[in-house]
């Protein structure tokens, strides 16, 4: 893959080593089948335990059978599993940054003895409900409830757009609780839990999508996270998620350019590869800029991480400009392999799809400028 900037170098020889292993996964798991998956709109379950096999879940908590890997180790997992596809990248992005860390962050022992461990392994799956039909880029108006009882809680309400849903053995839902926003573990099968499936999508289509729903769902006063202390507690989450995110679409972007030289490289027309014109090499060249400032932006956003530098804002400007151009650099390949960049046959397209829908979650791309420029001027344009 692309390494202009002699990327590689500035690893260590475990950041070397975790991404290799990733890398290998996606070409030896992912890839092989991620087309069919793709076309039939399924999650390959079976990669799950693999997953957890390798170290994968949750690779940057540590205790509890996690790996406790650094921030850049952790960043480049993401990479290249979004490399294979960014439905595979988005289940182990889930399960790490949106369920264990929470658990790991606001549970009980109780709580983290119970779910950590399987879920690190992939004997447990994990869903994050905090998005909701009418509250998306605006959490705080969420509307499900929680109600105390003597026996524990009740929570009425509905999330939506979640990642893992069906999959899900057991649910972090965001519900306020005497008016503030609290945490709460909901388990598969509790009465007044149910969950359904999105589908037509023609985007994430290798991922599992639900809606969730609690209709006087009863659960006990151990099902709360504690810890969970208002709004900050969900945000603080999607900062984890989003850190990941931005590494992943490096890992899209990647591929798309590896494809678009290849083939500008084999196809030939008016007598020569199309990738001697000067229209084809600026594209290329751009994509290999683009792919390589994200590079050294994200090693540097990971250590900050590592140093607890790694403020929201700085975050969303990670995940605003890589996403972003993952998205453009799949867009260009298309265009460079013509009729052929619509076929199923290369990668482009189904990254370019899945982006679509990067570009949207964990924070949309105008709701990450708004972040930035509020802490660049000091002045608030949210409403």
């Amino acid at each position: 893959m692309l390494d202009y900037y002699r990327f590689d170098e500035m690893l260590t020889e475990e950041q070397t080593l975790v991404r290799q292993a990733a890398r290998s996964f996606t070409r030896d798991h992912v890839l092989p089948g991620i087309r069919e998956h793709f076309a039939q709109g399924t999650f390959p379950v079976d990669l799950i335990r693999e997953m957890g096999a390798r170290g994968f879940l949750g690779a940057s908590l540590e205790g509890y059978g996690c790996a406790g890997l650094d921030g850049v180790a952790y960043g480049l997992i993401n990479q290249e599993l979004e490399a294979g596809d960014s439905g595979i990248r988005s289940f182990a992005s889930v399960q790490s940054s949106l369920v264990m860390y929470p658990i790991r962050r606001f549970g009980s022992e109780d709580q983290r003895q119970r779910w950590l461990p399987l879920m690190a392994q992939g004997r447990a799956v994990g869903c994050f409900g905090l998005t909701e039909h009418d509250h998306g880029s605006n959490p705080a108006g969420l509307a499900t409830k929680a109600v105390k009882t003597s026996a524990g809680y009740v929570l009425n309400g509905a999330k939506m757009w979640i990642t893992n849903g069906s999959l899900a053995d057991v649910a972090v839902v965001w519900a306020k609780l005497d008016g503030q926003i609290r945490g709460f573990l909901v388990e598969r099968g509790t009465p007044g839990f149910s969950v359904n499936d999105i589908k037509g999508k023609w985007s994430l289509r290798a991922s599992v999508t639900s809606e969730l729903v609690f209709e006087n769902c009863s659960v006990p006063a151990t099902s709360l996270l504690p810890g969970s202390d208002g709004l900050k507690s969900p945000l603080s989450c999607l900062n984890e998620a989003r850190y990941g995110i931005a590494w992943g679409a490096i890992g899209a972007a990647l591929a798309c350019y590896d494809e678009a030289l290849a083939y500008a490289k084999a196809r030939v027309q008016f007598s020569r590869p199309i990738a001697g014109y000067q229209i084809i090499q600026e594209r290329l060249v751009w994509m290999a800029s683009e792919i390589t400032k994200a590079q050294l932006l994200m090693h540097r956003l990971g250590q900050l991480k590592d140093e607890g530098r790694a403020t929201p804002p700085r975050v969303s400007m990670a995940k605003r400009n890589n996403v972003a151009m993952a998205l453009d650099c799949a867009r260009i390949t298309r265009e460079i392999l013509g009729a052929s960049g619509i076929t199923d046959e290369y990668i482009c397209g189904r990254h370019m799809a899945n982006l679509e829908s990067v570009k949207t979650y964990e924070g949309t791309h105008d709701m990450h400028t708004l972040i930035i420029g509020r802490e660049l001027t000091g002045l608030s344009a949210f409403e």
